[in-house]
């Protein structure tokens, strides 16, 4: 990696994880005050995967900061079939100040860092999806007033949403409890956080007890399309339901990264209720990428 990057959570210090959640809740309540921190910067949004948050929250927060995002299709790019992904990447560095990848394979998104003198964020891979894990944080905080101490859970499928959070735990001084299905745990490789901080089991009603947070996504991805029937055998007891959330704290808050398929991992009655705060952090997708951005590309737009 040539230039400052942000490919997964871990490799942020816990100051600078904090750091970015505080930056991120000081341009909520003040949206115009760094509204020319990115002044005639250009960042390449290059996704093989659809997107509405990732997408708009990138551009709205470009925008809002001044500079300018560029939408590059999988039809425009396709990386590693039209040409290499390093190339892509050496191209691109010369026309724009800042990538966002959002891919299938993380080896791609590392191919582009290691082949781009401009920063180049992960908006998503198989691995990781460090920026969904900031709006989340920030959500937390928002709602709670710290993230140390809190107790989280994440209920569902062991994937790139629950790594991250993994990642995370340690840093933030938060919690978590990971219920999957036998199978469809997280995988450990690479993860340092210690079992004081985060915890893999398979009993939902375990994982809730006592959380000020449930988390929980889709029960398959984009690209998982064809496991669908086998997953939808295993996975119907880790549904978030009125019941489940009734073993959290009282005061507990739902999240859910969307897109959400209601009747599946997670109920209408639910993401409807009083507890939810799943558009709340659709929304924080917009600050936390601001604050990103600024952190990447502007760091002396700060103080």
């Amino acid at each position: 990696m040539q230039a400052k990057d942000f490919l997964s959570v871990d490799q942020l210090a816990p100051e600078e994880l904090i750091g970015l959640i505080t930056l991120a809740l000081e341009l909520k309540r003040n949206p115009r005050s760094m509204a020319h921190a990115l002044a005639g910067r250009a960042i390449a949004l290059v996704f093989e995967k659809p997107s509405l948050r990732t997408r708009v929250s990138f551009e709205m927060a470009a925008q809002q900061l001044g500079g300018h995002c560029l939408y590059l299709s999988p039809a425009e790019v396709g990386l590693g079939q039209r040409e290499s992904t390093a190339d892509i990447g050496r191209v691109l560095s010369r026309y724009v100040d800042a990538l966002v990848a959002r891919t299938f394979f993380h080896r791609d998104v590392e191919i582009l860092a290691k082949s781009c003198p401009v920063p180049v964020i992960n908006g998503l891979s198989d691995r990781s999806h460090p920026c969904q894990i900031l709006a989340d944080l920030l959500t937390i905080q928002e709602r709670f007033g710290k993230l140390d101490g809190l107790n989280l859970a994440y209920v569902g499928d062991g994937n790139n949403v629950a790594r991250s959070l993994m990642e995370a735990s340690p840093l933030a001084r938060f919690h978590l409890r990971v219920a999957s299905p036998v199978g469809y745990e997280p995988d450990l490789s690479g993860v340092a956080a210690s079992d004081t901080f985060v915890q893999v089991v398979h009993d939902p009603f375990e994982a809730v007890a006592g959380a000020h947070v449930i988390y929980t996504d889709a029960w398959f991805s984009m690209g998982q399309e064809a496991e669908r029937e086998a997953r939808a055998a295993v996975f119907p007891p880790y549904q978030v339901t009125a019941a489940l959330v009734r073993h959290a704290r009282p005061d507990a808050i739902v999240l859910h990264c969307l897109p959400a398929h209601r009747g599946e991992e997670i109920t209408d009655e639910v993401i409807e209720g009083p507890q939810s705060a799943v558009f709340d952090q659709a929304e924080n997708r917009l600050h936390a990428q601001k604050a990103l951005l600024i952190d990447l590309m502007a760091p002396e737009s700060v103080g």
